[in-house]
């Protein structure tokens, strides 16, 4: 066979990230203080981005809307200073790991994308010279990051994990939960013995200790999982200040034990941690500053606008542009002037955008979670990424990114906008998807209903919920009841008979 050279054309199509498209992809996903932060090294970087000082008519419109109106916006300083038309809301679809890049300086779509979310183009295992090996090695585990992958394992699902992602929020530096579950209850519209329930679930978890409400609770939990809290320890930990003031003798008459066994208890208590989340990093997240404000008005309908203060105002000075191109002799000259020309039109346009991205989102989730303002935590619907992005136009890694680090301050507080994101059960014959939290309480009174002579096997109850059109799996079932500390009903049928 012989070897030659030959010329071949070959026509093909493949979806090409510019490095604008990336830029807008990457704002998307930033939260309101890393935006800010980015916008900040742009204007050192570009000379024609102006920071806007506030008094141009940027402000968002905000519109009463009851469940699925819709709010309109009219944002920005780029729009209102530069008539710059927006970026479609499809420019933020270019999703698949697969496109290809075309970065800035380069002839042809050859670059991988930069999925890290670094911002430095090119692979994120690449080695140049900006590539920190060291600080990319490990990275520490915040007790945040620790609970929140617990949680995930835990078997709570709908409200529950709502709940206990609200429980996570509120531990202080040390891992102590200092709120009143009166109060948490009261913020999220459901019963205290609801929020006491998941808050024992969660006094499972690792490190042992977390979620107690004082140092008391928090050496009580560890004596508990050590299978040694017995009441002569119960009266210990009542009086822990006569071991401060060194009072042994009447600490032992408390107790009821001598001398010896006080200092076995003593030398036990020694070994607890006082501090569970001393073993973790601390977050360094600031203070939560909410990107959405939902209120509800006099006649029931809910106004949704975006927090204004968090939106970064810029400008392009279009007099210093005007002047500078007059100006420019050389080539090279020319081209960074139409660079940072560019560079700061499309900024202002990928900050409009994602502005009215993240308003639209959030109004579909007002539309979809409406119970949960009105009714409180208990009407929580089952809501998944899909569904909000059919509903909006939108794919769904877009609303995973408009989702994650976004705030949005309601009457119930402030949630990040995945808290609205619950499981479903599927209904049979195509009906209406059920909430897992509403299967599990359903699950749960068939149990406190059976009779001591008709004790229901986990395969009795999915055929009585699929008769009520759900459809659900025996091991759901089982995972389902024993999130709620029931034992299997070869169990309950033991203790019913034991308390014959």
């Amino acid at each position: 066979m012989a070897i030659s050279q030959r010329l071949q054309m070959r026509q093909g199509q493949s979806l090409v990230m510019t490095p604008q498209l990336q830029q807008a992809i990457k704002l998307l996903q930033l939260s309101n203080i890393e935006l800010a932060e980015y916008v900040e090294a742009e204007i050192e970087k570009n000379p024609l981005i102006q920071k806007g000082d506030g008094s141009e008519d940027n402000s968002p419109k905000t519109e009463a809307v009851e469940s699925n109106s819709a709010t309109e916006l009219d944002l920005g300083a780029g729009e209102a200073q530069n008539n710059l038309d927006a970026p479609r809301e499809d420019a933020f679809e270019a999703d698949s790991p697969s496109e290809q890049v075309q970065p800035d300086g380069a002839s042809g779509p050859s670059a991988s994308v930069d999925w890290s979310g670094t911002g430095k183009g090119g692979s994120s295992s690449g080695g140049g010279d900006d590539y920190d090996f060291e600080s990319n090695l490990c990275e520490e585990v915040t007790l945040r990051s620790h609970l929140e992958d617990q949680l995930k394992m835990s078997g709570l699902q709908g409200v529950d994990q709502f709940v206990a992602q609200r429980l996570i929020d509120e531990l202080d530096e040390v891992g102590y939960m200092r709120t009143e579950p009166a109060e948490i209850a009261e913020t999220l519209g459901t019963d205290i013995a609801h929020i006491e329930r998941v808050l024992g679930v969660c006094q499972g978890f690792e490190p042992t200790g977390v979620f107690a409400k004082s140092l008391e609770d928090c050496l009580a939990i560890q004596l508990k999982e050590k299978n040694r809290f017995d009441p002569a320890m119960a009266a210990m930990l009542d009086n822990l200040q006569m071991i401060a003031k060194g009072n042994l003798k009447g600490l032992a008459e408390i107790c009821g034990v001598d001398r010896e066994d006080l200092s076995d208890m003593l030398t036990e208590l020694r070994d607890l941690s006082p501090r569970p989340a001393a073993g973790y990093a601390g977050d360094a997240a600031p203070t939560v500053v909410p990107d959405v404000f939902v209120r509800e008005m006099s006649n029931g309908m809910f106004a949704v606008e975006l927090n204004s203060d968090t939106l970064p105002k810029v400008l392009l000075d279009r007099t210093y542009y005007a002047e500078v191109n007059n100006v420019t002799r050389t080539e090279d000259e020319k081209e960074f002037v139409s660079e940072c020309h560019a560079n700061a039109n499309w900024l202002i346009k990928s900050l409009d955008q994602r502005a009215r991205t993240i308003l639209k989102v959030s109004q579909e989730i007002i539309r979809q979670q409406d119970g949960f303002f009105v009714r409180g935590v208990q009407a929580l619907r089952p809501l998944n990424l899909k569904a909000v992005a059919d509903a909006v136009d939108m794919h769904e890694s877009t609303i995973s990114r408009v989702t994650s680090n976004k705030f949005m301050s309601t009457p119930r507080g402030v949630f990040e906008l995945k808290y609205f994101f619950s499981a479903s059960i599927p209904a049979i014959r195509g009906g209406e998807a059920h909430s897992a939290e509403a299967v599990r309480y359903r699950i749960k009174a068939m149990i406190d209903d059976e009779a001591s002579d008709a004790v229901l096997s986990d395969d009795q109850i999915v055929e009585r919920l699929r008769a009520h059109g759900i459809d659900i799996a025996r091991r759901t079932v089982a995972k389902y009841r024993e999130s709620l500390r029931i034992p299997s009903s070869v169990e309950r049928r033991r203790i019913l008979a034991r308390s014959a």
